[in-house]
């Protein structure tokens, strides 16, 4: 998978990994890893599905309705880029925090659902459920933020809820934060996942 790797000065804080919204690429993110963690090294990198020339990282049907055997064929794509990137790139593979946003959080959380101590936690901005009628994993020892908009018309408040209920069922500390706004990825929403990375890594 296209993707950058930049080696911090720390190497035993967590690596993280950046994956990007609809249209996005793996360069988007970069500057939130600098605020989030900048002794960190990143792996951020490019969705491998093209939707009219927009990089993504697994097709949908349409708005909000994924495709779901290809989410399932590119998870797991992602998990087995994973173990290559950390043999390549010589960093610890069970140290990765996933950051991503919408398309991106996404795939993160459908890491999360299918494949046990893939991630060592994840930032979700405005992720959507990605599966249902599965049994996750244990995620007991995998904590998560997720950041919402109660306005947001593409990932409405009782998603939100849903994968919220979902993630604790399996174990897992989330953290949900809610801002007031749509589908963007605020200021403050950034601050308070900043606040939790902190507190928690």
């Amino acid at each position: 998978m296209q993707h950058i790797f930049q080696k911090g000065s720390n190497e035993q804080a967590p690596v993280l990994l950046l994956l990007h919204g609809t249209g996005g690429d793996e360069n988007d993110l970069l500057p939130l890893a600098k605020m989030i963690a900048p002794d960190s090294s990143v792996l951020s990198v490019r969705g491998n599905v093209s939707e009219n020339g927009m990089p993504r990282f697994f097709r949908r049907l349409r708005e909000g309705v994924f495709d779901e055997e290809d989410l399932v064929f590119r998870t797991k794509e992602l998990h087995e880029f994973l173990d290559q990137a950390a043999s390549e790139h010589n960093f610890n593979r069970s140290n990765i925090v996933a950051v991503g946003y919408s398309n991106g959080a996404n795939i993160a959380a459908s890491l999360l659902f299918h494949y046990e101590n893939s991630l060592k936690g994840a930032s979700l901005h405005h992720p959507m459920v990605p599966r249902r009628g599965v049994t996750l994993p244990s995620l007991n020892d995998t904590p998560i933020f997720i950041g919402a908009g109660k306005q947001d018309p593409i990932c409405r408040p009782e998603e939100t809820e849903e994968l919220n209920e979902l993630l604790k069922e399996a174990g897992s500390d989330v953290t949900l934060h809610w801002e007031n706004g749509g589908h963007q990825l605020t200021q403050s929403e950034l601050s308070e996942a900043i606040n939790w990375f902190n507190k928690t890594f």
